[in-house]
Formats: C-alpha cells, structure tokens, sequence
C-alpha cells in the first residue's frame, strides 16, 4: 500500500498535469479564435506605426504579478512604502484594534468551473471559498486584479489575499506594498474589484469541516494604521491551511 506521502505526491502530480492540461485547452481556444483576424491586426498594426512614427505598446495580463499597462496601473503600488513594525498582536485583538470585522462562511462547493466567463455567485464580497475556476491565480503582487474566481482557487491552495480599493491614498498604497513584500509567501495583494464595502480586506478558506472547508474574511470598512498589525495576524492565523494544500 502507498505510504500517504507516496499519495500526496501523486495527487499533486494528477492536479499538475490538469491544470497544465486546462491551460493548454484554453491557449489553443484563443489561437483559433485569434486565426481568423491575425492578417488583418498585423495590417493595421504597421499602418499605425507608419502614421505615428512609431508608440508604446505592451499589455498587462491580470494573472500576471505586478502586471500593468500604463502609468497609471504602474503606480497602483508604489515601492516608496513603510509599515510599523510587528507586536505579534493575536487576530481578535488586532482587528478590533483596527475597526475591522470578522466573519466566517460556510464553503458550499470545491468544483471547478472550465469558462472563465462563468457568472458564480459568492456569499461574501470579496469571495472567501466556493466553485472557482480550474486555474489559480499566481502567488504576487498585482497591479491589475485576477478574476476572482482565480482567487478563490488561490484561496483553496491555502493562500491569503489582501484586497484593497484603488482609490486609496498614495502612501496607504506604499504601504500595503511594504507590508506584502515583508513575507510574500502563499500570499497575493491584489485590487478589489469585488464591489465589496471595505477599503481594505483579506480572505482565506480553512480546510475544516471537510469536505467544503470554512471561508474566512476580515473586512475594514476604513483604513488606519493598525490594519497592517491585522492584516500581519490574519495571514499568521490563516496561510497554508485550505482544504487543497499546495507548496
């Protein structure tokens, strides 16, 4: 009989070649796609650049860490930040200290969605755990947000993900950014795109009660300072601890 690390390891191998096999799946829908009106982009392409000398080009790909394509979405997260540094505050402490609020959710599904444009409905904004798509989202720093049903697999993986409006000023940005590269590990920082209420939130999917797992989320409706001190205790509660583990 197979030792358990003996099937831990081929899982992983079997959830390696799906995901290998689904995004090629969905590279060769886009070329297909993509065939028909290639002759006629590359004819605009040159005549464009004959007309205007030439331009900057480049696009950011939304499941690309730090992806962006222009100065605008560059500057979403400065690298001029600085965080206080860590009390070792316990989560309740900490985010009562900070004005936020915990709540936890029931997960109600671990399935797979093979459409990115599929419409799921989540519980909670931003999402903490349900039927996601079949591709996570990279472990980084984004400038442009991954879909979020790819978060949601990311979630599942055991990672947390801190979300953040846009609109926020400049130095909470920084901040954030500071706090993230602090210890990047099964972590992603990313836009909110979700609708959600917070200025400033993260979310994680604990494994238990099997097979669903719990969703976890900790929203800020208004940032101050001691949010970093949560946001540091909410990541130490939570990372490594979905219902799919993954390295």
């Amino acid at each position: 009989m197979a030792s358990r690390k003996e099937q831990k390891e081929a899982l992983r191998r079997e959830r390696e070649e799906r995901e290998a096999a689904a995004k090629a799946a969905e590279r060769r829908r886009r070329l297909i796609g993509y065939g028909a009106g290639l002759a006629v982009v590359l004819t605009a392409v040159l005549v464009g650049a004959l007309l205007l000398g030439g331009g900057n080009g480049g696009g950011g790909d939304d499941d690309t860490p730090g992806g962006g394509d222009s100065e605008v979405a560059a500057d979403i997260l400065p690298e001029s930040g600085s965080v206080p540094e860590p009390r070792n505050t316990p989560l309740i402490e900490a985010s009562q200290a900070a004005g936020c609020e915990l709540k936890s959710y029931r997960g109600d599904s671990r399935g797979h969605s093979t459409e990115l444009g599929e419409q799921i409905e989540y519980e909670s904004m931003p999402p903490t755990s349900g039927r996601h798509f079949q591709v996570e989202a990279q472990d980084g720093d984004y400038e442009q947000a991954p879909d979020a049903k790819r978060l949601v697999h990311s979630l599942e993986h055991g990672r947390v993900v801190i979300w953040f409006k846009q609109d926020l000023p400049r130095d909470v940005r920084a901040g954030l950014k500071a706090l993230y590269d602090e210890d990047t590990f099964q972590m992603l920082l990313t836009p909110d795109e979700t609708g959600s209420p917070y200025e400033v939130a993260a979310t994680a999917w604990n494994r238990d009660p099997l097979p669903n797992g719990t969703g976890r989320l900790m929203g800020c409706e208004e940032f101050s300072p001691e949010v970093y001190e949560a946001l540091r205790a909410f990541k130490d509660e939570h990372r490594s601890n979905g219902p799919e583990p993954v390295p």
